[in-house]
C-alpha cells in the first residue's frame, strides 16, 4: 500500500451521500479491499431508522442467562449485517460504579463476573453473524459528567479486579475491536496509554484486533505508538451536505502523514495498525473474493428474543400479599396511570437511541389481556409536554415552527424566562430535522432531537422570578429544523395527579407506570424519579392499597413510597416488545426471571459517594477511586449499610428451597459447588442460584467480605427438585497483588449459596 492508502485505514471517514455509511473506511479498491462501515449499538442498530429495539443491556444482564445473551448478540449481528454494516460499537462493559451515571442502562452490572460473562456471550453472538464487535469504553469510563476531561486516579488492584475483567473477557471471547475512552487513567489519556493499550491489552492479554477511539477521543498523533490504531470522529460545526468535502482525521490524517515523513513517528507503527485492521477484515471474510452474502432481516425472530429478554430480565422487587399476578377479580377494574403506559418507553437516549419498527402501548396490551368484561381506565398522572410557554413569560420571541433552513444552525433563543410562582416546573421541547440544546441558568443543557426521543423535558424546581434561558441548535443537511418550546407549571402538574387519584380511588387495582430518561451526555442529578412521579405514586397508593408500580428506568433509584405500594416490577427500558412482556408478567402468563445486577440504595445519603466529591463527580477534573475494590455491593457489605434492595434480589411467583451443600476442589484450581434446589410453590418458575465466596485468610491484600463467584439460571416445575453443580473458576478465588503485579490464589474461603446476596441459606468452607 502507499502511505496515503495506509493512512485511510487509521481514521474513520464520513459519507455524505449514504445514510448507512456515516462512519466508514473507503478501502483500497485496486487491492480488492472493500469499504467498511460501522454503527453504534449496543441495544440494536442505530444507523438505520427504524430498526429492532432490543431491551437495554442492563435488562439483558438481569436475566443472568449466558445463552440468552448470545441470542441477543446474534440478533444485533444479523440486523447489522442486514443493514449493510461491518462493525458495531458494542457491547459496553464499563462497571456500574456510580448510581447517577447516565449510561448505566447501556452496560451490565456493578459486578465483574456478571459483566464478563455477559460480554463474552454477547460478543460470540454478534460475531457469529459476521459483524465485528467493538467492545467499549476502555477503561474506567463510569460517568458522563466531565467525561471528556476527567482524570481517574485508580490503584492497580482496583483496576485489575473491578474495571478490567469485562474487557479481558471480551478479548478472550475474540472481540475484533476495542474502543478506548475519553477520560484519562492515572494521568494518561485512555486513548493514548501505553500501559493500558500496549502492555495490558496487546502484550499481556494477546489482543489481536484493533483499538479505535471514541468519537473525538484521540488526543495526540503519537497515540499511534502508544497502542491506538484508529481515530474515530471528525470535527464538524454542521452536518455536511452531499458532496461537501470532509476533513481528514484531526491527529491521524495529515498530521500523522507529516510526522511519519519527518521521522517523528516510525512508519512501522502505522503498518502494525493497518495490519491489525486488515487482519480482522480477513478474519471476518470481508476480503474474500466471494464474501458472505448479507442476510435478510429476521424481524419475527428478533422480536421473539426481545420479548424473552424483557420477560427474563424483569425484576419483581416487591409483591405483598401475592398482589401479582393479576387475577380475573383483581383485573376486573384497573386504573392505568403514567405517561409511559400510553407512549411506551422503549430505549434509553443518546448514541444508543433506537427508533423501533413498532411498539405497542402497555395500556393497549393490558386492555386486550384483561378482556371485554373488564374496565380499564387511563390517566397520565405526570404531564411531560404541557402547553406552549406564553410569550409574556419570555424576554424574546418564542422559537416556534421552522427555525433553521436545511444545514443551518446557531442560537435559537438567548434571553430570560419568568415563572410566576415557586415550584416544580417541567421545561419541554420538540425538535424535528435537527438537534437542539436547552440551557437554563447555566446548568448542564439537555438535548432535543434526533437521539433524544420525540419530546425532551427536564423537571426542575424554580423560584418565582426571572431565569436565564439559552437554546442553540442545528438542522440536518437535507431538511429544515422545526422547534417547539412548552412547559408544565406546578398547577398543571398537580391537576394531573388529582385526575389520576380520582380514577385510582374506585379501581380494584391501580397500575402506575413510572420512568426516567437515562442518557449519554449527562448523569442524573438525583436518584429520585424525575418530576412529580414520587408524589404521584404516593398519592395513588394512599387511596388504593392494591397499587402496582411498573418502572421503565435504567438504573437504581430511591423509593420513598415503597412500603405504601403492593408490588413493584422493574422492566428497565424493555425494547419494542416491552408492552407485551409487561402485560404477560402482570397477568402471570410469564414468571419474572430477572435479578438485580446492581444495588439499590435506601437513600442518597447512603451510597459510596455521599459527601465525597473526589469520588464523584471529581474535583478540578481529578476523580479518585478511593473506595478501592469496595464498589457496588462490596461497599455496602464493608460499611455495614443496609440497601433498599441487595445485589441479586428478585422475586418469583413461586418459591424455592436450597439444601445439601457440598464443595469440592477441582483440577483446574477452582471449585465445584453442589446443592439441591426445589420448587416449593404451585407454579413453574425461574430461579438464579448464586454462589459467593468470602476472603481467604492466606491472602494479604484487600478482599471483599463476599464476592459473587458463580451463578446459574434454572426453571423448575412445582415440586420439582434438581441437583445442581455450579463451577467456581480459579480467577474467582484470586486477588491482584499490586506489589507483585500478579494474581494470587487464596484457599480456605467460605462458600455461600442462595437466591441473592441478602439471603444465603447455605454455607461451607472451601478446601
Amino acid at each position: 500500500m502507499t502511505l496515503e492508502e495506509k493512512l485511510s485505514f487509521v481514521h474513520w471517514s464520513y459519507h455524505t451521500s449514504d445514510e448507512s455509511a456515516k462512519v466508514y473506511l473507503p478501502g483500497v479498491p485496486r487491492l480488492g479491499i472493500p469499504e467498511m462501515r460501522a454503527t453504534d449499538g449496543p441495544a440494536g442498530i442505530t444507523i438505520h431508522r427504524p430498526s429492532l429495539a432490543l431491551p437495554a443491556p442492563v435488562a439483558l444482564a438481569s436475566t443472568f442467562d449466558d445463552g440468552l445473551a448470545r441470542s441477543y448478540g446474534a440478533v444485533i449481528g444479523r440486523e447489522g449485517r442486514a443493514f449493510g454494516q461491518d462493525v458495531v460499537f458494542a457491547p459496553m462493559v464499563n462497571s456500574i460504579r456510580v448510581p447517577y451515571a447516565g449510561r448505566n442502562f447501556e452496560t451490565f452490572s456493578e459486578d465483574p463476573l456478571v459483566t464478563s460473562r455477559m460480554a463474552a456471550a454477547e460478543i460470540k453472538g454478534i460475531q457469529s453473524q459476521g459483524l465485528i464487535a467493538a467492545t467499549k469504553h476502555y477503561a474506567a469510563n463510569n460517568q458522563e459528567k466531565n467525561r471528556f476531561s476527567v482524570n481517574v486516579n485508580v490503584d492497580e488492584q482496583t483496576l485489575r479486579e473491578r474495571e478490567l475483567p469485562g474487557f479481558e473477557s471480551a478479548v478472550a471471547a475474540g472481540t475484533g475491536s476495542v474502543m478506548c475512552a475519553y477520560n484519562k487513567v492515572n494521568g494518561q489519556p485512555a486513548c493514548g496509554s501505553d500501559e493500558l493499550l500496549n502492555k495490558v491489552l496487546k502484550e499481556q492479554w494477546k489482543f489481536r484486533g484493533w483499538v479505535t477511539s471514541d468519537w473525538l477521543a484521540t488526543q495526540s498523533t503519537d497515540a499511534l505508538t502508544k497502542g491506538l490504531d484508529q481515530e474515530l470522529g471528525i470535527e464538524l460545526d454542521h452536518e455536511p451536505a452531499p458532496g461537501e468535502p470532509i476533513p481528514g482525521g484531526k491527529f491521524f490524517g495529515d498530521p500523522l502523514k507529516t510526522a511519519i515523513r519527518e521521522g517523528r513517528i516510525p512508519e512501522s507503527a502505522l503498518d502494525e495498525a493497518v495490519t491489525r485492521i486488515v487482519s480482522q477484515m480477513a478474519r471476518f471474510r470481508l476480503l474474500d473474493e466471494d464474501p458472505p452474502a448479507r442476510p435478510a432481516r429476521d424481524l419475527a425472530g428478533g422480536l421473539k428474543v426481545a420479548r424473552q429478554v424483557a420477560e427474563d430480565g424483569a425484576v419483581l422487587l416487591r409483591n405483598e400479599g401475592a398482589t401479582l399476578p393479576l387475577t380475573t377479580e383483581t383485573a376486573a377494574d384497573i386504573a392505568v396511570i403514567g405517561p409511559t403506559a400510553k407512549v411506551p418507553k422503549v430505549t434509553g437516549l443518546g448514541s444508543s437511541y433506537i427508533v423501533p419498527d413498532a411498539a405497542s402501548a402497555p395500556l393497549d396490551t393490558i386492555r386486550e389481556r384483561a378482556g371485554a368484561g373488564s374496565t380499564v381506565r387511563y390517566s397520565t398522572g405526570e404531564e411531560t409536554v404541557g402547553v406552549p410557554v406564553p410569550q409574556s413569560a419570555l424576554s424574546a420571541p418564542r422559537p416556534s415552527g421552522e427555525v433553521f433552513p436545511a444545514g443551518g444552525g446557531g442560537v435559537l433563543y438567548d434571553g430570560t424566562i419568568t415563572v410566576p410562582v415557586t415550584g416544580s416546573y417541567r421545561i419541554a421541547a420538540r425538535a424535528q430535522g435537527g438537534n437542539a440544546y436547552v440551557e437554563l441558568d447555566g446548568q448542564e443543557p439537555f438535548g432535543v432531537g434526533l437521539v433524544y426521543g420525540d419530546v425532551s423535558s427536564r423537571p426542575m424546581r424554580l423560584a418565582a422570578g426571572t431565569h436565564k434561558l439559552r437554546i442553540t441548535g442545528a438542522a440536518l443537511a437535507k431538511s429544515p429544523m422545526t422547534f417547539e418550546l412548552t412547559w408544565v407549571t406546578p398547577q398543571a402538574a398537580q391537576e394531573a395527579i388529582d385526575r389520576a387519584v380520582s380514577i385510582a380511588r374506585t379501581a380494584r387495582t391501580a397500575v402506575v407506570f413510572a420512568y426516567d430518561d437515562g442518557s449519554e451526555d449527562g448523569d442524573r442529578t438525583s436518584l429520585s424519579l424525575p418530576g412529580r412521579q414520587d408524589d404521584l405514586i404516593s398519592a395513588v397508593a394512599a387511596v388504593n392499597p392494591r397499587t402496582v408500580v411498573v418502572l421503565n428506568t435504567g438504573s437504581s433509584l430511591t423509593m420513598p413510597w415503597l412500603r405504601k405500594t403492593a408490588a413493584v416490577l422493574t422492566m428497565w427500558y424493555p425494547g419494542q416488545a416491552g408492552a407485551e412482556a409487561t402485560t404477560a408478567l402482570l397477568f402471570g402468563d410469564a414468571d419474572p426471571g430477572g435479578r438485580l445486577t446492581q444495588t439499590f440504595p435506601a437513600d442518597e445519603g447512603q451510597t459510596p459517594f455521599a459527601g465525597d466529591a473526589r469520588r464523584y463527580p471529581g474535583v478540578d477534573d481529578q476523580l479518585d477511586y478511593s473506595e478501592g475494590i469496595y464498589s457496588g455491593y462490596r461497599w455496602y457489605e464493608q460499611q455495614g449499610v443496609q440497601p433498599l434492595f441487595s445485589f441479586g434480589h428478585g422475586l418469583s411467583y413461586t418459591s424455592f428451597d436450597y439444601r445439601d451443600l457440598k464443595v469440592t476442589a477441582t483440577a483446574d484450581g477452582g471449585l465445584d459447588v453442589c446443592f439441591t434446589l426445589r420448587n416449593t410453590g404451585t407454579r413453574t418458575g425461574k430461579e438464579v442460584p448464586q454462589v459467593y465466596v468470602g476472603p481467604s485468610p492466606h491472602v494479604r491484600v484487600a478482599q471483599a467480605k463476599r464476592a459473587l463467584a458463580a451463578y446459574g439460571k434454572v426453571e423448575l416445575r412445582p415440586g420439582e427438585s434438581r441437583r445442581l453443580t455450579l463451577h467456581v473458576e480459579r480467577r474467582a478465588l484470586q486477588n491482584w497483588d499490586s506489589g507483585a503485579h500478579t494474581w494470587v490464589t487464596g484457599p480456605g474461603r467460605q462458600v455461600m449459596v442462595g437466591p441473592s446476596l441478602g439471603r444465603l441459606p447455605l454455607s461451607a468452607t472451601a478446601p
